[in-house]
């Protein structure tokens, strides 16, 4: 009788030390019900229950951390990828048409949309004694004396 106790509390052992390693080493995805610190003390302290509840209830199965695949059309996150990519190519293509067309000669003045050299008006009216400019109107570059041209501002 003594030989099979010796057996028995050498299995309850051996079941407490398994279950206690494989808490530790199990991913956290895998681990249900409660935290896994708290596993280990249930291991620790309930002889043979807790390793036994461990084993049914606290581990979960080996595919629970991998997810199935999906058809694209079946998947929500592509499918608002795809509006995202759409809306992206178009932003691009407008941008790129802003650059096209600020390349091209202005037909007011002949040149392209960059500005010219500084004290340039880019208009074909002259100033008289007045100083107004001929019969265009007001030309807003000489309006601001102390401002100059700056490289990249638009006046039209």
């Amino acid at each position: 009788m003594v030989k099979v106790w010796i057996v028995v509390g050498l299995a309850v052992v051996i079941l407490t030390v398994y279950s206690l390693v494989d808490c530790a080493t199990t991913a956290h995805n895998r681990v249900r019900g409660l935290p896994r610190w708290v596993w280990m003390f249930v291991i620790f302290l309930v002889p043979v229950v807790g390793p036994l509840l461990w084993l049914i209830v606290g581990r979960g199965r080996r595919g629970a951390g991998v997810t199935r695949s999906m058809a694209p059309d079946d998947d929500l996150d592509f499918l608002k990828g795809l509006g995202r990519q759409k809306t992206d190519e178009e932003r691009i293509r407008a941008l790129e048409q802003e650059l096209a067309d600020l390349d091209k000669p202005d037909p007011r003045t002949g040149s392209t949309g960059t500005p010219g050299p500084a004290g340039s008006t880019g208009s074909t009216g002259t100033t008289g004694s007045t100083g107004s400019t001929g019969t265009t109107g007001f030309d807003p570059k000489q309006a601001d004396p102390g401002e100059g041209e700056l490289p990249g501002r638009r006046d039209a």
